[in-house]
């Protein structure tokens, strides 16, 4: 690629795909994004459809507290967003997601349809975006919440479609991400439907040993033991299991730092130095 050598100003399509690669990688990065924004909204239900392992279609339903017109419209643009007003906010973030980027970055990169209503209104408004363009805006009927659907993800940026895995690998990240979230927040009713078919369907109002229960098998829920620990200003919950639960790999573990997901690669550190002369070397604890 030859260059001018002139230092220019970028047109908004090309910042909009930068910015898509830094938030949407797969299919999972859209789900993420999408349940955040379905939290953050106060929903009490929600509803995930993907199909062809996200790479197609993926659909997220909510009842939260919806969108009114003007809003639609500004929330698919860069960094417009109703969980931050000034920078000292970013110090006593409660949400989700702040920055205001994931929708307009996954609508840069697909087909999306954005329909919502909000709680005050009577009527829904239906907005289309098509590679980060817009197609429409619409008065439509609509419940509470928002449903926004996401299809051909990559559709217009074949160098990054090419390195999306197999559709069954993809699949494997949403349904694993599915089950963080779901653990992170148990009061909140959650449906996962794949290809058409329900994977889960977990009621609202749960304890987390309850959802635990739901998502997993009885033998692994049997195995765990309650964690309640105080040290000044920090609280530490959950679950660990009995030495005899060990596993082959870290899939059974998550982190939650203020009910948020987190990788806390050192908190997994610490885990695995505590049953390290408990279990087998080269297996990992839940």
């Amino acid at each position: 690629m030859e260059t001018s050598g002139q230092i220019r100003l970028l047109s908004d399509q090309v910042i909009n795909k930068i910015a898509a690669g830094e938030v949407v990688e797969r299919p999972a990065s859209v789900l993420k994004e999408l349940l955040e924004n379905a939290f953050d909204a106060g929903a009490t239900e929600i509803i995930a459809d993907v199909t062809a392992g996200g790479i197609k279609a993926i659909t997220v339903t909510d009842n939260g507290r919806g969108m009114k017109p003007d809003d639609a419209v500004l929330s698919i643009e860069r960094h417009a967003t109703s969980k931050i007003r000034d920078v000292d906010d970013i110090e006593h973030i409660r949400t989700m997601g702040f920055r205001g980027e994931a929708l307009a970055a996954i609508c840069a990169v697909s087909r999306v349809v954005i329909r919502t209503r909000h709680q005050d209104e009577l009527s829904g408004t239906e907005i289309i975006v098509t590679g980060g363009k817009l197609q429409s805006v619409n008065e439509t009927g609509a419940p509470v919440g928002t449903s926004i659907e996401v299809r051909d993800l990559f559709f217009n940026v074949p160098a990054r479609r090419k390195f999306l895995r197999s559709e069954q690998t993809e699949l494997a990240h949403l349904r694993q991400l599915f089950i963080t979230f779901a653990l992170a927040h148990p009061p909140v009713a959650l449906r996962m439907n794949m290809d058409g078919k329900t994977a889960w369907q977990l009621p609202g109002g749960l304890s987390c040993r309850e959802r635990l229960a739901a998502l997993f098998d009885r033998e692994l829920s049997d195995a765990l033991r309650p964690v309640d620990f105080t040290a000044g200003d920090v609280r530490i919950r959950g679950y660990a299991g009995v030495p005899a639960s060990h596993r082959a790999d870290r899939s059974a573990q998550f982190f939650f730092i203020n009910d948020r997901p987190a990788s806390a690669p050192l908190i997994g550190h610490a885990v695995a130095r505590a049953y390290e002369s408990l279990i087998q070397i080269g297996r990992a604890h839940v």
